[in-house]
C-alpha cells in the first residue's frame, strides 16, 4: 500500500536535494521541511537557473501575465511555462484555423483561461497528458475537457485536497514567492468533468492542423502523447523530458512504460521536435531512443543507482535521469485504479 510522502515531492535530506538540483537541466526539487535553515539557499540554487537559455531562445508571446512565461515554439504553438514553482510545469496551446487545443492546464495556482483568451478567440478543448495534480489544475475552468475512459482518470476527476498538496506551495517551492492572488493556505485541485471521452488513435482536427492521441501508459495508466504528423511534433507529457523523469509512484507501470517509450521511439525518425511537460519547451527526438535504452539498462541491473528517501532510486544519464522506486524495480505492482496526485510513494 502506498503512503503519502508528506503530501509533497520534497526530499528528505539536504544532500539529496543538492543532488537533484545539480541535474542540469532538471525537474527541480525544493528542500525538505527539516532543513528550513537552508531552504532559501537551495531555492536560490534552482531559481538561479531561470529563465533557461533553451526556453529564452523562443520568442515571447505578447500577453499580460505575472505568472506564466509564454513562448511561441512553432507557428500556432504556445508553451505556457510556470517557471517560478519548482515543478516547472509546461502546458501547451495549439491553435488551428477553426479551434484550439490546450494540452494540460498546469498547477491551478492562478486562473488559466484569461491567458488562453489573450492568445486565441477560438473555441478551446482540453486534453491532459495525464491526470496528476500539476497537469489538471485549470481543468475546471473549461467546459470541453476530453479524457480517456479509465478508472484512474475517473478517480482523479474528484480533485485533490489541500492536505495532499500543501507541500507544493511551501515557501521553498517558489522563486520570488507565490503568484499574486494565490491562496496557498487553501490550495487544492478543483473537481472537473469530462465532456467527451477519447481513445488511442483518435484525431482532433483544429482546422489546418490534425492532432492524434496516443495512449502511452506507464507513468500513469492514463498517460497520453499528442502527435502532429504533418509538422513532425510530439507532445510527450511526463513520458519524457530533459531532467529527472519521475517513474516511482505506485501507479507507474514499468512494463507499460517500456512498451510506450518503444512505440514513441519508432516515431522519432519522422519528428522534428519533442514538446515535453516540464523544464524545457523543446527536446531532441533522439532522446526517446536514449530513454528506451536507459530504462532497459536500469531494469537489467546494468547501471548503479543512488538510493533516496521514500524507497526511491535515481539513475543518472547524460541529458536525463530516471527516478524510480525499489518496489517497482523488484516487480511489485501498484493499484492503477485508485487514482493519485503524483505525490505518493511506496512504504
Amino acid at each position: 500500500m502506498a503512503t503519502v510522502l508528506r503530501a509533497s515531492r520534497y526530499i528528505a535530506s539536504i544532500g539529496v536535494a543538492l543532488g537533484l538540483i545539480a541535474c542540469a537541466p532538471g525537474r527541480d526539487t525544493p528542500p525538505a521541511d527539516s532543513a528550513q535553515a537552508n531552504a532559501a539557499e537551495l531555492a536560490n540554487a534552482w531559481c538561479a537557473k531561470q529563465p533557461r537559455p533553451v526556453n529564452e531562445a523562443f520568442p515571447p508571446a505578447t500577453v499580460s501575465s505575472r505568472w506564466f512565461d509564454v513562448y511561441q515554439v512553432e507557428p500556432g504553438v504556445y508553451a505556457l511555462l510556470e517557471a517560478r514553482q519548482f515543478q516547472l510545469t509546461i502546458s501547451y496551446l495549439i491553435v488551428g484555423d477553426a479551434s484550439a487545443l490546450l494540452f494540460d492546464t498546469g498547477l491551478g495556482l492562478v486562473p488559466l483561461r484569461p491567458l488562453v483568451e489573450q492568445l486565441t478567440p477560438l473555441p478551446v478543448r482540453v486534453v491532459n497528458s495525464h491526470t496528476h495534480f500539476d497537469h489538471v489544475g485549470g481543468n475546471a475552468e473549461f467546459a470541453s475537457v476530453l479524457a480517456l475512459e479509465t478508472p484512474y482518470t475517473r478517480a482523479n476527476q474528484r480533485g485533490f485536497p489541500h492536505a495532499e498538496l500543501a507541500g507544493e506551495v511551501a515557501a521553498g517551492s517558489f522563486c520570488g514567492g507565490p503568484p499574486d492572488g494565490a491562496d496557498t493556505a487553501a490550495f487544492h485541485t478543483r473537481a472537473w468533468t469530462t465532456a467527451r471521452t477519447v481513445a488511442d488513435g483518435d484525431t482532433l482536427d483544429l482546422g489546418g492542423r490534425v492532432l492524434e492521441i496516443l495512449h502511452v501508459p506507464g507513468h500513469t495508466p492514463d498517460a497520453v502523447a499528442l502527435l502532429d504528423r504533418d509538422h513532425g511534433l510530439l507532445w510527450t507529457g511526463d513520458s519524457y523530458y530533459d531532467g529527472p523523469v519521475w517513474l516511482y509512484v505506485p501507479e507507474t507501470d514499468l512494463d507499460a512504460y517500456e512498451r510506450s517509450i518503444a512505440g514513441l521511439t519508432d516515431l522519432a525518425p519522422a519528428l522534428r521536435r519533442l514538446l515535453p511537460a516540464h523544464n524545457l519547451v523543446t527536446a531532441d527526438p533522439a532522446r526517446l531512443g536514449e530513454m528506451q535504452r536507459a530504462i532497459r539498462e536500469v531494469r537489467d541491473g546494468n547501471v548503479k543507482g543512488a538510493s533516496e528517501s521514500g524507497n526511491r532510486v535515481i539513475f543518472r544519464f547524460d541529458k536525463f535521469s530516471i527516478l524510480t522506486s525499489q518496489p517497482l524495480l523488484d516487480g511489485q505492482v501498484g493499484d492503477g485504479t485508485r487514482g493519485g496526485s503524483g505525490l505518493t510513494t511506496w512504504p
